[in-house]
């Protein structure tokens, strides 16, 4: 049963964009939501990569890069707005303080302490958006989120927008799954989001939708 779009909060789910979409930016796209009011809501596309990896942007902001396991992971287009701004994207972990010469490997989850991080939107049932530079700054000393996303702009719709969009069957969507965020495949994000519905995109159309 379709959910009414005018009154559902889609803070902590995917969109999933419809065959029918065809806005280059937003085509064949999952979009995480980060945050979803009366006045409009926030996503980051999680299945576009940019032709930057994680090393090239590091050299950009002129910081070393301490996490091997990152090196080559691609920086993402998070959407169309300030797409000159760095957006991150990453679970609800603290570094321990451990003489360990791999500290991405001991992190530990506590979701009651706050952020560690100077500016963070903290998704309710989710993850944690970061813009700060010290996110950063603690991946170039080896440290910060074990699972992370950075991502260049970000994805918004202003009062009433996604709702139109959601009435005209251009998102199918579901609750987020953070396996499909940082495990899956890049090429596989959109079909495992949509498994996360128990479709295909063999059975979709353009005219059909879920809200």
């Amino acid at each position: 049963m379709s959910a009414d779009p005018t009154t559902v909060n889609l803070t902590n789910h995917f969109l999933i964009a419809m065959p029918g979409l065809r806005d280059q930016t937003f085509a064949h796209s999952v979009v995480y939501v980060c945050e979803h009011g009366a006045g409009g809501a926030l996503g980051l596309v999680i299945n576009k990569p940019t032709k930057l990896d994680m090393q090239d942007l590091f050299e950009r902001v002129e910081l070393s890069l301490g996490r091997e396991d990152l090196t080559r992971q691609p920086v993402f287009h998070g959407g169309p707005m300030q797409m000159e701004r760095g957006f991150v994207l990453h679970e609800v972990m603290r570094p321990e303080v451990l003489d360990s010469p791999h500290p991405a490997s001991t992190m530990v989850e506590m979701e009651d302490e706050p952020t560690p991080y100077a500016a963070t939107l903290a998704v309710p049932g989710g993850l944690e958006m970061t813009t700060s530079r010290d996110v950063l700054e603690a991946l170039s000393h080896g440290a910060g989120p074990r699972r992370v996303l950075v991502m260049l702009g970000y994805s918004a719709w202003g009062e009433g927008q996604l709702e139109s969009e959601l009435a005209a069957n251009a998102w199918l969507t579901v609750l987020a799954d953070p396996e499909v965020i940082f495990e899956a495949p890049i090429s596989e994000r959109y079909d495992r989001a949509l498994a996360l519905l128990g479709v295909s995109a063999a059975r979709l159309s353009p005219e059909a939708g879920r809200a």
